[in-house]
């Protein structure tokens, strides 16, 4: 017998008006979703789009909602962004918000379910991370049709054999530690790159590997100082007297827990890490008299044009979403299964990060060659 969310999966409704929003961080290809969504839901099948602005946030407040039509997407295949706004603060069922001083937490999906209903809207995309589809999951769950696309440049949903966003990102990082890489030999220097990576660390691999570093830090692989500079040491025996360390944000000593850098109470992303780079040059010039210098990717991993695999990626799965619409399908997520996009359900996409493996080709090619994970 079909569970109750499985029944309720299947129920082919009468469509005439879809939505979308977009939450979470912005990562290039968004754009490219929507624009797939938009011309093929009007095209395949007629229906109205409503873009949904500012995430989930936008259907707790009135005027945020407006009408998609052709020329709304003309020309923004190549660009970065998202045209509906973002914002990775907004969890309805727990929305903060102070007042006299005090953090407040309050469940407003009630709102936002009203407002689908005013807005007359038959069934939402969700495009996003996991934290995103988490709240997607709920929504499906309280009966609200939902259809969600995979949006992270992190990598890091285990459901789908890559996100868009994380082919551009890790190019964007790859070629900003290629330039990092001259002034660091020019002047003899230990160049730290720190790259964006909470909880997995796909972006320092890939970009690491990419760009010829020495040592790679990942959240997966905790990390021993000595060990660092052990290799460092040993590569200006040889007359290597500069190195690159790409670290993501989210890596850790053996030792010890990631580094955060502030606490927003009144955030439902309340985290915010940093500081692991700066550690990192603080530690080697003090213990190795050795010039080092840190630079901080940072968002600039998330804007940004494009590259060609994630406009075709993001067409596929904005296309394969409206499919899955209609076909009543909701409750679920497209997924790219390489080489076709197919579909999992939402609580099955959601139910744990993509990590990286110490088993890996790429991290055992990269050790073969020579790369320290710092373990």
């Amino acid at each position: 017998m079909k569970t109750k969310e499985e029944n309720c999966s299947m129920i082919k409704p009468t469509i005439s008006k879809i939505g979308i929003l977009t939450g979470g961080g912005d990562c290039p290809g968004l754009n490219a979703v929507i624009r797939a969504v938009v011309k093929s839901a009007i095209l395949q099948h007629g229906w109205k789009v409503i873009g949904i602005e500012d995430g989930f946030g936008g259907l707790l407040v009135h005027g945020k909602a407006r009408s998609l039509l052709f020329e709304h997407v003309k020309g923004i295949l190549d660009k970065g962004g998202t045209i509906l706004g973002s914002c990775n603060r907004t969890n309805p069922f727990e929305y903060k918000f102070k007042t006299n001083g005090k953090v407040i937490t309050e469940d407003r999906s009630p709102i936002l379910i009203e407002t689908l209903k005013t807005l007359e809207i038959d069934a939402l995309i969700v495009i996003g991370g996991d934290g995103t589809l988490s709240i997607a999951h709920r929504l499906f769950q309280m009966g609200v049709p939902v259809v969600g696309v995979p949006k992270t440049i992190d990598n890091d949903l285990a459901s789908t054999d890559i996100t868009f966003g994380f082919d551009t990102a890790i190019n964007t990082a790859t070629e900003a530690i290629d330039k990092i890489r001259t002034t660091g030999e020019s002047h003899h220097r230990v160049m730290v790159v720190e790259v964006m990576g909470r909880y997995a660390g796909w972006i320092a691999l890939q970009a690491g590997v990419a760009s010829g570093a020495d040592i790679i830090l990942i959240p997966e692989i905790p990390f021993s100082l000595e060990k660092i500079f052990h290799v460092i040491k040993e590569r200006a025996k040889i007359g290597r007297h500069d190195s690159i360390i790409v670290v993501a944000e989210g890596a850790k000593p053996k030792d010890g827990d990631r580094f955060v850098k502030r606490i927003l109470e009144e955030s439902a992303d309340s985290i915010r890490l940093g500081g692991i780079g700066e550690m990192l040059v603080n530690r080697i010039s003090d213990e190795l008299d050795i010039e080092s210098r840190e630079t901080v990717l940072g968002h600039i991993q998330r804007g940004g044009s494009p590259s060609a695999f994630d406009r075709i990626l993001s067409t596929r799965l904005g296309f394969g979403a409206v499919n899955l619409i209609a076909e009543g399908s909701f409750g679920e997520m497209v997924c790219l299964k390489t080489p076709r996009i197919e579909a999992v359900s939402l609580g099955e996409a959601v139910k744990e990060l993509k990590k990286v493996s110490v088993e890996l080709d790429i991290v055992q090619a990269a050790r073969a060659i020579g790369v320290s994970f710092g373990d």
